[in-house]
């Protein structure tokens, strides 16, 4: 009898009232060497993490943008893949010109881009950023055109991304952090983080298919933590792509679009108010969804605009182009209120170029 069998007669036994079961000595044996094995396999993995961990710290560098600091008597660097926000590395803000103590003593970190161009670093490019001490830093871009200073916690670019995934990967993080347009999610603990420190403002930049930009800005951006299922609320609307995250113009469908106050679904964990389906599941994305959306920037990438089908489930904006049109570009970034913009930083105004 192999060993799980041998496990479950034992609690099939107990299940249907048996005395009080006292296992034997070989049964305590095997319940012991089975938890080591978990255990030494546990261990193993955070090995080979650890080796990872190391040999991209050794390898990378994780500023792509060209600096005037580093510029001299260094070699060529190879352009290569640079992990992920999941990725819980500790590196040196070489962006930010400090590099590696010979005692191996870890530097501060800017815990978010606008402290970033507050230091006079104000190149649009990926930087290490640290907004709570007690732990790991990790990669954003920071984006210094638009008055500087802003954190991009989503980017849609070229649909190379895919955005329908698990929990596990909204709360990490996931995408390519490489270049300035470069499709990712930062990641709901790091967005937790960033947004904890203080009042923020959000602003989202979108461009349709025709090159036509718009953007809508809220004050008051909060995000709650997991045990709320990182929970949206947002203030004031302005800008000129509409209201969107309020549920749009129209009363009657507020109560069921709007996404103030919505937990975060995914398909594999349903938060909306969608009693019959899971939103995320028919619309192809993790957000905050109601019944379920008037905006879903966490969609499915069409590249013609104008599509079809039995979900409206592109990259949707409704307020601007409707349901049934999916934009080509859209990024959401993060910035202190009470920001200010002591230089004009790079103008590198990324969006759909």
């Amino acid at each position: 009898m192999s060993v799980m069998m041998h496990w479950l007669l034992l609690l099939l036994l107990v299940s249907f009232g048996s005395p009080a079961l006292r296992f034997s000595d070989k049964d305590i044996c095997l319940l012991d060497n089975t938890k080591l094995k978990q255990r030494l396999k546990h261990l193993q993995d955070l090995l080979y993490l650890y080796e990872l961990q190391l040999k991209d710290i050794l390898e990378n560098t994780y500023h792509r943008t060209k600096s005037e600091l580093f510029s001299g008597n260094r070699s060529e660097q190879h352009e290569t893949l640079l992990p992920t926000t999941s990725g819980n590395l500790i590196v040196y803000d070489e962006a930010l010109g400090f590099a590696p103590s010979p005692f191996n003593r870890q530097v501060p970190l800017c815990p978010d881009c606008s402290a970033v161009y507050g230091r006079r670093s104000t190149a649009s490019g990926y930087y290490r950023i640290r907004p709570r001490v007690d732990r790991e830093p990790f990669l954003a871009f920071c984006d210094m055109s638009d008055g500087g200073g802003w954190t991009v916690i989503q980017r849609r670019s070229n649909g190379r991304e895919n955005f329908n995934r698990k929990w596990d990967d909204y709360k990490l993080g996931f995408g390519k952090f490489q270049g300035k347009n470069d499709e990712y999610w930062l990641g709901n603990d790091h967005i937790y983080d960033l947004l904890a420190r203080g009042e923020n403002s959000l602003k989202i930049d979108l461009v349709d298919w025709h090159g036509e930009k718009r953007y809508a800005i809220y004050e008051n951006f909060q995000l709650a933590n997991e045990q709320e299922n990182y929970r949206l609320w947002f203030g004031t609307y302005s800008g000129n792509a509409g209201d969107a995250l309020s549920g749009g113009s129209n009363f009657e469908d507020q109560w069921s679009a709007s996404h103030r106050g919505m937990q975060f679904t995914t398909f594999d964990k349903d938060h909306d108010q969608f009693l019959a389906g899971n939103c995320a599941s028919e619309n192809k994305g993790g957000w905050w969804f109601n019944r379920c959306h008037a905006v879903n920037l966490n969609g499915r990438y069409y590249k013609r605009g104008r599509y079809s089908g039995p979900h409206d489930d592109g990259l949707v904006w409704s307020t601007w182009h409707g349901m049934w049109y999916s934009l080509k570009y859209s990024a959401m970034k993060i910035r202190p209120p009470f920001f200010i913009d002591r230089e004009s930083g790079d103008g590198d105004n990324s969006q759909a170029s």
